[in-house]
């Protein structure tokens, strides 16, 4: 009865260090295989056990400024390091188009710049359920100083405030809960009626409907049965 558009939908989700945004993610690829997770390029060293092409496309500093040149990202950013970090746009619109959706697992400032392009991508922000709990996950990674971990601590309360550039917030206190919320967001964000491309009403439904009209517009006098 009603056809909806099939162009995928941009997701959008970020969160604040130790939000477990990752893994929130992993998980709901794992329940769809129409949801992509777009890989970014990056001009940084690959790490031990990184995959090019699956954990990032690793491009050297001059690779990756000739593609800013061609306009070749939805947005990019140089990062403390003097790294790049940058989404792709080609691979995107291709995904998008074929009906996939397409998640960008990005910061706040990346965001702010996608959706100034595409004003009806869905902006999910991961929040932790406690700050008590974000300095636990950083001091059980343990791979910090107490230096760091009050920097990391930092940066994840300044994330928290940029919740309001975001179309829906959800706390991770449980992956399996918070997966099922951001799938309730998304099933949502497809019924919506600006989606809607044709409506067909059934030939059963047309008679119905033309027979109220003509009850409707009926002027014949109405007769009375005086028995």
């Amino acid at each position: 009865m009603i056809d909806y558009k099939k162009k995928g939908d941009l997701i959008i989700i970020s969160g604040t260090t130790c939000a477990g945004k990752g893994t929130v993610i992993k998980k709901l690829l794992s329940n769809h295989n129409d949801i992509i997770l777009s890989i970014s390029y990056t001009s940084r060293e690959k790490r031990d056990g990184e995959i090019n092409g699956v954990n990032y496309y690793f491009v050297t500093p001059e690779e990756f400024e000739e593609k800013i040149k061609n306009n070749d990202f939805l947005e990019y950013a140089k990062v403390q390091y003097g790294a790049y970090y940058g989404t792709p746009k080609a691979e995107i619109i291709e995904q998008l188009d074929s009906g996939k959706d397409v998640i960008l697992e990005i910061d706040v400032q990346g965001a702010k710049q996608i959706k100034k392009l595409f004003p009806n991508t869905i902006l999910i922000f991961i929040m932790p359920p406690s700050m008590e709990e974000v300095k636990r996950r950083i001091k059980l990674r343990g791979k910090e100083n107490n230096e760091q971990i009050l920097a990391r601590f930092k940066v994840a309360y300044n994330e928290i405030n940029e919740y309001n550039e975001y179309n829906y917030v959800v706390i991770n206190d449980d992956v399996e809960t918070a997966v099922n919320k951001i799938e309730a967001i998304l099933t949502s964000e497809k019924l919506r009626v600006d989606r809607i491309e044709a409506l067909h009403v059934e030939n059963e439904e047309e008679i119905i409907h033309e027979f109220l009209i003509d009850k409707e517009f009926d002027n014949s006098p109405i007769k009375i049965d005086e028995n």
